[in-house]
C-alpha cells in the first residue's frame, strides 16, 4: 500500500466527510502473517457479524472454515456448492420441509436468476479485511468498502459518477449482503470501466449492520481516481458544505 495514498485519503475524508466512518479495505492473499485469522465457526453465523469487529479496528483474515454460512462461502468465492433446494429456499419453500425466504416469486425464477449470476472464485486461500487507517505498507487492498448513511452515500455516489459519462457508474445487483461487498466489486476490478456497487439490501443480512446504513464498495483502481478527484469536485462547493455541516 502506498502510504502517501493512504494519508491523502484520510486527510481528504476528514476535510469533506468529517467524522464519518472509515472504509474497510479487502483483498485476497495466501499470506498468513497479514492479519489474525478469524476463528472457525461453530454452527451458522453471518459473515457480516464478524465484519463488525473489523469496522471497530480489528484486522482479520478469513478462510473457508471461518465463514459460517453456505451462501457466504459461495459469494466469497471459496466454494461453488449450492445449498440443496436453493431455488425453494430463496422463494416459496417446501411445505412442511423447508421455509422459504420469499425473496423471489417462484423456484423457476430463482433458477433463471442463477443462470444470469456471474461465476466468482477466490484467487487465494484467504480474504483479508482491515479498516483503512490500519493499512500497512505491505498490504495490497483491492476493494474499498463503506458502510454509510444517506448523506455519505450521496457524496460517494456523486464522486463515483464525477468522471463518468455512463449512467450506471454505480450499480446495484440483487444479491446477498456479502455478495454486494465482495463478489461483485471484486469482479468489477478487472472490468475496462469498473463500477462501484451499492448494496446491503439483503433482508437476511440487515440485522448485522446498523439500520441507518447501506454499503458502497469500490474497486481500488476506481477508488484511487475518486480520491484524486475530490479536490476539484462538488465537494468544494457550497452545495456540499450544506451537507457537510450535518456530519459529526
Amino acid at each position: 500500500m502506498d502510504m502517501r495514498r493512504k494519508e491523502d485519503f484520510l486527510d481528504r475524508w476528514k476535510k469533506y466527510f468529517g467524522g464519518a466512518e472509515l472504509p474497510l479495505a479487502g483483498w485476497y492473499t495466501d499470506d498468513e502473517e497479514v492479519a489474525d485469522r478469524a476463528e472457525p465457526t461453530k454452527g451458522h453465523r453471518c459473515f457480516l457479524a464478524d465484519l463488525a469487529k473489523v469496522r471497530k479496528g480489528v484486522s482479520l483474515r478469513f478462510d473457508v472454515a471461518a465463514i459460517g454460512c453456505s451462501g457466504g462461502k459461495r459469494y466469497l468465492g471459496f466454494t461453488k456448492d449450492v445449498t440443496p433446494n436453493f431455488e425453494h429456499f430463496l422463494s416459496c419453500g417446501i411445505p412442511g420441509i423447508l421455509e422459504g425466504g420469499r425473496y423471489k416469486k417462484s423456484p423457476e425464477l430463482v433458477k433463471e436468476y442463477e443462470t444470469r449470476s456471474p461465476a466468482f472464485a477466490a484467487p487465494a486461500r484467504y480474504i483479508v479485511f482491515k479498516r483503512w487507517d490500519r493499512l500497512g505498507e505491505a498490504d495490497a487492498p483491492q476493494v474499498a468498502i463503506f458502510f454509510a448513511p444517506p448523506d455519505v452515500l450521496s457524496g460517494l455516489f456523486t464522486l463515483a459518477c464525477f468522471d463518468e459519462a455512463d449512467l450506471n457508474a454505480v450499480y446495484c445487483p440483487f444479491c446477498a449482503g456479502c455478495g454486494s461487498i465482495v463478489k461483485y466489486p471484486f469482479l468489477e476490478k478487472d472490468a475496462s470501466h469498473p463500477r462501484a456497487v451499492l448494496g446491503m439490501f439483503d433482508v437476511s443480512a440487515r440485522p448485522f449492520v446498523p439500520g441507518s446504513t447501506l454499503s458502497f464498495a469500490i474497486p481500488m483502481n476506481k477508488f484511487s481516481a475518486m480520491i484524486d478527484n475530490m479536490d476539484e469536485s462538488f465537494l468544494i462547493t457550497k452545495s456540499w458544505k450544506a451537507i457537510r455541516r450535518r456530519m459529526v
